[in-house]
């Protein structure tokens, strides 16, 4: 919690401090370097901006974001609402829901590398190596064997041991596959209801003779009153939440 708070008011603070001192500028420049170091620090600028850029995806990755976003989708296509709730709202709920799943992992990351490491009692490869430890265990808790041990064959490695012997390369997309699975599984187990309702709407229209009318238009309604009666969010959500445990 302590890590959320400060983040949120870092992001308040920004405004403020930019209007009370000015705005900075940044200048990018290309130039003929005079020395090795300059072509070295160079390179070591480029790594940290590439790095920079694809650590929300590898971020999103390596968290429950992903079974998440993917079973509200499937919420929203067995309904056959189309576009309600929008894209907009459905990534948002997967983010505020990833981070309400990830905050006893984020608040370990904190106090065991983040705090540490702002108060310059460990180094950086330290931090690094202490932030690695919860959310190895995090990842190691959700995946599958099967998938493990798949993409173990397929890398070619020598049979790990431990968990230790287990590469981050080999474990975050094992990760990925395992989340992918069981989220198509619980997309699957959502379908079955609204199916039998379009199952049975169609049979009802082709008894009585009314084939020109598409069943998706008068299931609709009835899928809706379903999911409202069931409290169908409700539902989804808490075995979303649960499913990480």
């Amino acid at each position: 919690m302590k890590l959320k708070t400060c983040l949120l008011l870092f992001l308040l603070l920004i405004p403020l401090t930019a209007f009370a001192q000015g705005l900075p500028t940044i200048t990018v420049g290309i130039g003929e370097a005079t020395n090795p170091g300059e072509v070295s620090t160079a390179l070591q600028i480029l790594v940290v901006l590439t790095i920079l850029s694809i650590a929300p995806a590898i971020l999103l990755m390596t968290t429950g974001f992903t079974r998440i976003v993917i079973v509200l989708s499937f919420v929203r296509q067995a309904m056959g609402t189309q576009q309600a709730p929008s894209n907009q709202i459905i990534i948002g709920l997967a983010l505020f829901l990833t981070f309400f799943v990830m905050a006893p992992v984020f608040d370990q990351i904190n106090d065991n590398a983040l705090q540490p490491y702002l108060n310059k009692q460990i180094n950086q490869e330290q931090a690094l190596k202490q932030a690695l430890k919860p959310m190895r265990q995090f990842m190691f808790s959700q995946v599958g064997e099967k998938d493990l041990q798949l993409l173990v064959d397929i890398s070619k490695s020598p049979q790990p041991d431990n968990r230790a012997d287990i590469s981050m390369l080999t474990l975050i997309p094992a990760f990925m596959l395992s989340e992918l699975k069981r989220a198509f599984q619980m997309g699957f187990l959502l379908f079955v209801p609204f199916l039998m309702i379009d199952m049975i709407v169609a049979s009802i229209l082709m008894a009585m003779g009314m084939m020109m009318l598409p069943p998706i238009i008068v299931s609709l309604p009835f899928k809706i009153l379903l999911f409202v009666l069931v409290d169908g969010w409700t539902l989804v959500i808490g075995s979303l939440i649960q499913s990480f445990g």
